[in-house]
């Protein structure tokens, strides 16, 4: 047996339940893993929860087809089946976005997952750190054409999604502005934002605040719009958010605005998770970039990490150990 966070039906995060649940043996293409650390995040909360709804399409329609949460791990390979290329002993980390069970002392990864061997000289927590914002993060940058020099602006700097779009940016070279709560500016300005906002004291679509406009804005935490960014943006510029939008529709203004022929609104679908791990492996190894880390809970108090990161304060990104 082995202790998990647990949630039989769709529900309310205090409803979450910390119990024992049976260790399964690893068939042909899977493998079992000792879980070092995981990650709780908005996607967590989402696939855990089933809201908004459409997460449920992926999830799981009436109920979750994992029980256990978490989406992502970092962690030593205990037994492999039939068919893995990994070694009992490898050091490795993954994802599924749709969940993945990884709230847990061991994790049968299923075939298929993404999973890659975590880089020498990387911690268990950086790689972890570097798999779920990572991804959406660039996800977003790779729908946008930037050039050395381009500007580029991101709502949410502290996020998981926004500190990594930051020193994605600036590894391609663009200028960077960026949000940050008050007292976390210094933390946005390390991470290699070229101009920081305290969005508490300033509105931060204010376009006196800034030189120019920018090519490209990114809404890491959606709770912008693309009418109130407009002002913002250059005549070709594009809008991106990692959320719906106010009444869904981002999805209808990405099949819009490319039809006026000015500034349009790009919906990303986050796709190719092996690509995403195999970048955030490369630059980790090459120590250009560097997850920014908030806070840790054990796995008993994984519903205060879900009620924690719920709440929208969480500056970078949450983990969870197992042991």
């Amino acid at each position: 047996m082995m202790k998990a966070c647990v949630r039989d039906e769709y529900c309310e995060i205090d409803q979450f339940e910390i119990r024992d649940v049976p260790v399964e043996s690893p068939g042909p293409g899977e493998m079992l893993v000792r879980v070092e650390v995981s990650t709780v995040s908005r996607t967590d909360c989402g696939v855990a929860t089933g809201k908004p709804f459409p997460i449920r399409f992926f999830a799981g329609l009436r109920r979750p087809k994992i029980i256990m949460t978490g989406t992502d791990f970092a962690g030593d390979v205990l037994e492999v089946g039939d068919g893995v290329s990994f070694s009992p002993g490898d050091r490795v980390y993954g994802f599924c976005d749709d969940g993945l069970g990884s709230h847990a002392e061991r994790l049968l990864v299923p075939k298929g997952t993404a999973v890659t061997k975590i880089p020498e000289g990387v911690s268990y927590e950086d790689a972890a750190a570097s798999i779920e914002g990572f991804h959406y993060a660039l996800n977003g940058l790779n729908r946008v054409q930037l050039r050395p020099g381009d500007r580029a602006f991101v709502n949410g700097g502290t996020g998981a999604i926004g500190s990594a779009a930051i020193q994605l940016l600036k590894s391609r070279g663009v200028f960077v502005a960026a949000t940050a709560p008050d007292g976390h500016l210094d933390t946005v300005a390390a991470l290699g934002a070229d101009q920081v906002i305290a969005f508490e004291q300033r509105d931060f679509t204010d376009a006196s605040l800034y030189p120019d406009v920018f090519r490209f804005i990114f809404d890491a935490v959606g709770k912008s719009s693309f009418s109130a960014v407009t002002p913002l943006l250059a005549k070709n510029g594009v809008y991106i958010s990692s959320e719906l939008g106010p009444n869904n529709e981002n999805p209808w203004l990405a099949l819009a605005t490319p039809l006026t022929g000015g500034r349009r609104v790009k919906f990303p679908i986050p796709v190719d998770i092996p690509g995403s791990l195999k970048e955030s492996s490369k630059m980790l190894a090459a120590a250009t970039f560097r997850p920014l880390i908030d806070r840790y809970y054990s796995l008993d108090d994984a519903v205060e990490a879900f009620r924690y990161v719920d709440s929208g304060q969480k500056i970078g990104n949450v983990l969870l150990r197992p042991s």
